[in-house]
């Protein structure tokens, strides 16, 4: 498995520390200096089932400065997902991508509810 997150976010570590407790292993990335690709991003969109407004970091200053709120409604996939390649900090983290599921934010009930079936 791999987790994507940024190591600054009370989210991601909290996520963090609860995959080291519960003995899951993961390789660790950090959006910020390995930011997803584009076809990384439509793969895991793909493998998600979520909506792909569920992958911005809504409560961040990118987003909030470059006022996405309004754009995104407009925007197509395709442009939704060349801006989420384009700064990791554009995306919501943490992500956990396993074989055959991709879990976006951290919800620790949804998360132990696919881990323990791995």
């Amino acid at each position: 498995m791999t987790f994507i997150c940024y190591p600054k976010c009370s989210t991601c570590r909290k996520a963090q520390d609860w995959l080291d407790a519960n003995g899951i292993a993961y390789e660790l990335r950090d959006i910020k200096t390995e930011n997803p690709a584009y076809d990384e991003l439509a793969a895991w969109h793909k493998l998600s089932g979520l909506p792909l407004k569920r992958f911005f970091n809504t409560s961040g200053l990118l987003y909030k400065s470059m006022e996405l709120k309004n754009k995104l409604p407009d925007m197509s996939e395709d442009d939704m997902l060349k801006l989420l390649a384009s700064d990791g900090m554009l995306v919501k983290r943490p992500i956990l991508v396993g074989g055959g599921f991709v879990l976006v934010g951290f919800k620790e009930s949804e998360w132990a509810s696919r881990l323990k079936s791995e």
